[in-house]
């Protein structure tokens, strides 16, 4: 038998097959980590994939980062433990299983119970976990599959309630009812950092218009002085909130101006107040300027519109003017003659629109925040349950018993496929307005807009009443610690993620859908009295509390043992949203508790991982204090994570443990198509990363991965670069191993023989000994840099240029001689010298 396996040709596929079986019969991996039993540990954090979406090739390129720096680390003695982990809340899951099911949110709790819907989502969550294993295996990612942390599994999250109680203890919560960004299509509110996902702000074309809003009696303003009709107005690129105005919004240093007029729509003589900076932006076009009144002469069928600047005013002598609603479509509810005034804001610029902002309360931060200050109503009405509420639903629909536009969407992306009108609501508005001379100008008009990162549908912003958590009272020390993580590239650390957590605002926690982590806690109907609850344990009790008071026959955990951490204890009760909210509480002063109704955000779910995948602090507590799985010596992840996982990490380490949450970080760029294009199914560019593996093998693939771009680069994914690695660096190092493998079997070296001095070998010798030890020492430098393509090309110019090109091409004799000087081992050290 011969010592060093001889290969008729080069087939990565079939040696990759091979090695892996090897592999798994010895138990390499395993092996890998309980031999290092004692040794320091090097601690890597798995961000957790949904396993009910299937794996990209985007996916090799992530794992393989991860895997180079573990094994790395692992040949230098380190023990690193490495579990898997599966992310399986959230939307994605719920509109998949929507979809399946032919349902919307609105059907849950009517066509299906809630118990049965989220029963559907546990069911299909893991449906891909085969197709996700046979990934890793195929392409040799070692991490822990058979022991994942699951973050539906109760012990996962008790250890989420836990953190959430000890913001809750600080302070760090709370409670509060204001206007938040909001998927209609999802049924959810968002947080910023949801917000600001990649790809979620789209150039988007609108109708916009710049509305006229009829001064009430402008004789009685002294600052007017006009017998004639006077406008204020207005742009705005969504004319769907324009019945909800309350108010217009003025600068107070700014200076306006009154400009007589005729109407392009309706040819009726105009007098209009805008910013003196905006007159040239908004009279443009078919306007010409006139120096006197003698010159304000039009008809209908002029080419030129002529209009005159009358008179200058101050933004702080228009407050407190009155004009007319208008769209009358409704009042607010309460307070209603305080509405339809000029009020001040420090925000007003004068960049473009007209200088005064169209403020509608329901659906915008800035518009509640300057309302409220002025003592501007919200346009809320009662519904049937006299409960008030905004002119548009949950759905993104008016309210049903709004006259002309009631039962319509505000956006036409809302409607089910083929179902939209022609005319969306913003052009039946604006038709609306032209014709009552109500509009001063229409146009389409290109801007970015939010859509929901999972539907893809716009984003609203809507008044909400939601948990918060504080971070901008955390804020300061997140930028600390955040200097102190190597973040590569660099600049990813101190640009985006950096100026994230600069301007970060509170994060948005409150979730109302139904699959996912529930809020744990409890308060009395009046809010007065409010218990959070951290452990299961901790809610047995109150629960006996409840059932000793007769608020409950029994309790949900009567059968949980707080003593025993198994398993099958803990799967005697369900922590999710169908059973603990049929848990009432008593509260200290005897008044009946129920649980806030919302989930939380499932971005806090995976932020969680480093101390719920241990189920922290109920188990393996010294592993997460004693620092020996926290914080993290090395992540990666996309580079759409920086205000995902990365900063959800960041966030709850930094407020629960006064701590990073990880030491050095690689934000992985995008794999891309060849010319450069976003990879889809539905352009047909999307890579098959079985079919990619099994072509060109693991080995090959990942080595063009890494070696063609930096990481945190985006690669343009080409499969002849894959071609090119095969042919270029693992052909030479195939053929230079099977010249060494065909003289080494007939000479039978079995590497046993004496070793020769440096100093007796000949010059190559110690010009390739050399050499290879200044590969070493660069591949050993550019690993504890974090930069793994640094390495493989250090790697691949050793092997083909050094090795193969040079050292082997001029040993060639040596090897194939069979002379007296060669035999043995010297023929491996020796040039020949016979002539």
């Amino acid at each position: 038998m011969t010592k060093y396996t001889e290969y008729k040709g080069l087939d990565l596929p079939a040696l990759a097959d091979k090695t892996l079986t090897w592999w798994e019969e010895h138990q390499i991996f395993e092996k890998s980590i309980s031999t290092r039993e004692g040794n320091k540990p090097f601690v890597f954090f798995e961000g957790p994939p949904s396993a009910n979406g299937l794996p990209g090739i985007h996916h090799v390129m992530a794992r393989a980062i991860k895997d180079i720096f573990c094994r790395y680390k692992t040949l230098k003695g380190f023990q690193v433990k490495r579990k898997a982990g599966w992310d399986t809340h959230g939307l994605p899951v719920e509109l998949g299983v929507e979809k399946e099911l032919g349902i919307t949110k609105e059907d849950i709790g009517n066509k299906i119970s809630v118990d049965d819907y989220n029963k559907a989502c546990r069911k299909t969550v893991m449906r891909y976990t085969d197709v996700w294993n046979d990934l890793t295996r195929k392409m040799g990612y070692w991490v822990d599959m058979d022991d994942p942390y699951i973050t539906y599994e109760n012990k996962y999250m008790e250890s989420v309630w836990h953190l959430l109680k000890r913001l809750y203890h600080k302070d760090l919560i709370y409670k509060g009812y204001t206007v938040q960004p909001y998927s209609p299509a999802a049924g959810t509110g968002l947080s910023t950092h949801e917000l600001n996902q990649p790809g979620c702000y789209k150039d988007v074309t609108d109708t916009t218009v710049v509305a006229q809003f009829r001064v009430k009696g402008p004789a009685k303003y002294s600052v007017l002085n006009e017998s004639d009709e006077v406008h204020f107005i207005a742009w705005t690129t969504t004319p769907w909130t324009l019945p909800s105005n309350t108010a217009l919004c003025v600068g107070p240093k700014i200076d306006y101006v009154l400009v007589k007029t005729f109407n392009q729509y309706t040819f009726q003589p105009s007098s209009l107040i805008l910013a003196k900076l905006l007159v040239s932006k908004q009279f443009n076009g078919k306007y010409t300027q006139v120096e006197s009144e003698g010159g304000l002469i039009f008809s209908e069928g002029d080419k030129k519109i002529p209009f005159l600047v009358k008179k200058e005013l101050k933004g702080t002598d228009l407050v407190g003017i009155e004009y007319e609603q208008l769209l009358p479509y409704a009042q607010p509810y309460e307070n209603a003659e305080k509405a339809f005034k000029v009020i001040s804001g420090d925000f007003v610029t004068t960049e473009d629109g007209t200088g005064i902002v169209h403020i509608a309360p329901t659906f915008g931060a800035d518009d509640a925040m300057v309302a409220k200050a002025a003592g501007v109503p919200p346009m809320l009405v009662l519904d049937e349950n006299d409960n008030p509420v905004p002119l548009v639903d949950l759905q993104g629909k008016f309210r049903a018993d709004l006259p002309e536009i009631g039962g319509k969407y505000v956006k036409n992306e809302y409607y089910k496929e083929d179902e939209a009108p022609e005319k969306s609501v913003d052009v039946e508005i604006v038709i609306k307005l032209k014709e009552e001379n109500k509009a001063f100008k229409v146009e389409k008009y290109v801007h970015s807009y939010p859509h929901c990162w999972r539907t893809d549908k716009p984003v609203l912003y809507y008044p909400m009443d939601s948990w918060f958590i504080k971070v901008t009272a955390m804020k300061k020390r997140m930028v600390e610690l955040n200097n102190t993580i190597n973040w590569k590239p660099a600049s990813t650390g101190t640009g985006r993620f950096g100026n994230w957590l600069e301007n970060a605002n509170d994060w948005n926690l409150s979730r109302s859908r139904y699959w996912g982590i529930p809020i744990p806690i409890w308060r009395t109907e009046d809010g007065t009295e409010a218990i959070c609850i951290g452990s299961v344990e901790e809610l047995k009790n109150e629960c006996q509390k409840a059932v000793d008071a007769g608020l409950m026959s029994e309790s949900p955990l009567a059968k949980f043992d707080p003593t025993d951490m198994s398993d099958e204890n803990y799967n005697t009760f369900d922590l999710h949203k169908n059973y603990v909210d049929e848990i009432t509480l008593i509260s200290p002063k005897g008044q009946p508790m129920k649980r806030e109704s919302d989930l939380i955000d499932v971005w806090f779910d995976s932020g969680s991982m480093p101390y719920a995948q241990w189920h922290y602090p109920f188990e393996n507590k010294e592993l997460v204090d004693g620092g020996g799985a926290f914080p993290a010596d090395f992540i990666a992840e996309g580079v759409d994570q920086t205000r995902g996982w990365f900063y959800t990490l960041h966030a709850i380490s930094t407020m629960c443990f006064d701590s990073v949450a990880y030491k050095n970080v690689i934000s992985n760029g995008l794999v891309l198509d060849k010319k450069g294009q976003k990879m889809s199914k539905r352009l047909g560019n999307a890579a098959d990363p079985f079919k990619t593996l099994e072509t060109y093998g693991p080995d090959a693939t990942r080595w063009y991965m890494i070696t063609n771009a930096q990481p945190w680069d985006n690669l343009k994914f080409d499969l002849d670069g894959i071609t090119e690695s095969q042919r270029k660096f693992f052909r030479a190092l195939h053929n230079t191993y099977s010249f060494f493998a065909l003289y080494a079997n007939i000479d039978k070296f079995t590497y046993s023989e004496a070793e020769i001095s440096l100093e007796n070998r000949p010059e190559i010798d110690q010009w390739i000994i050399s050499k290879l030890n200044s590969l070493v020492k660069d591949v050993d430098n550019s690993y504890d840099s974090y930069e793994p393509t640094k390495a493989g090309r250090a790697i691949q110019e050793f092997v083909v240029d050094h090795l193969s090109n040079w050292y082997v091409r001029l040993c060639r004799r040596r090897f194939v001689c069979f002379c007296a000087n060669c035999m043995g081992s010297n023929r491996y050290f020796f040039m020949c010298n016979r002539k």
